[in-house]
């Protein structure tokens, strides 16, 4: 801390009333600044955040929706400062249940989450090619489902880290049906004048 500066310490600002040093046992609505300059701007129960309110947080990061217990808990939007915006279910503070995340360059994934991550049936829009990932995840990564292409074609089967892996079936859009297994495999850099550079994944597909 500077010299001449003043630590900040916790108000709690209530219409028609003097600034409070503490929220305790208080209930209803106010605007609580805290001593790492963080705010909260809503409704309070038993001096604590519950009911509908807006949090602002040091990084940057909003979040506007319901609260108990100071948790964000039911139905609420945070805006990632620089990373996206979700909307939807919270429990506990963890976005919990059906949710719409959207992020900087227009890909969106819509479906369950649970603490916090991407969790059962969901679907990945990928803005830039139309391309959609419709299945099932397992702790935000999509696991077993289809592959869809903007044109109607598209791939079935199981997936690692994203990518397709192992017996799976492309059914194109003419009707055409074609079963066989891919693999993932790693090509690894050779080259003496760029050492540095990451070794390639590379996706082979044979027919069964």
């Amino acid at each position: 801390m500077s010299e001449g500066e003043e630590e900040q310490k916790y108000k709690l600002e209530v219409e028609g009333e003097e600034p409070r040093d503490s929220s305790r046992d208080f209930t209803g609505k106010g605007t609580a600044t805290y001593p790492n300059g963080e705010t909260y701007e809503g409704e309070f129960k038993d001096g604590l955040r519950d009911g509908q309110g807006k949090y602002t947080y040091i990084n940057g990061d909003v979040y506007e929706g319901e609260w108990i217990e100071n948790f964000r808990h039911g139905i609420g939007k945070i805006e990632y400062k620089g990373k996206g915006v979700y909307y939807g279910d919270w429990i506990k503070g963890k976005r919990h249940g059906e949710g719409l995340f959207t992020y900087p360059n227009k890909d969106l994934y819509s479906g369950k989450w649970e603490d916090g991550h991407k969790q059962g049936i969901g679907t990945f829009i990928f803005y830039d090619t139309g391309m959609k990932l419709y299945g099932s995840w397992k702790a935000g990564k999509f696991v077993e489902g289809k592959w869809i292409y903007p044109n109607g074609t598209y791939f079935q089967g199981k997936y690692d880290n994203n990518k397709p892996k192992g017996v799976g079936t492309w059914n194109f859009n003419n009707g055409n049906i074609v079963k066989g297994e891919y693999s993932q495999m790693v090509k690894v850099n050779t080259d003496r004048n760029d050492p540095k550079k990451p070794d390639e994944e590379i996706l082979v597909w044979k027919t069964t």
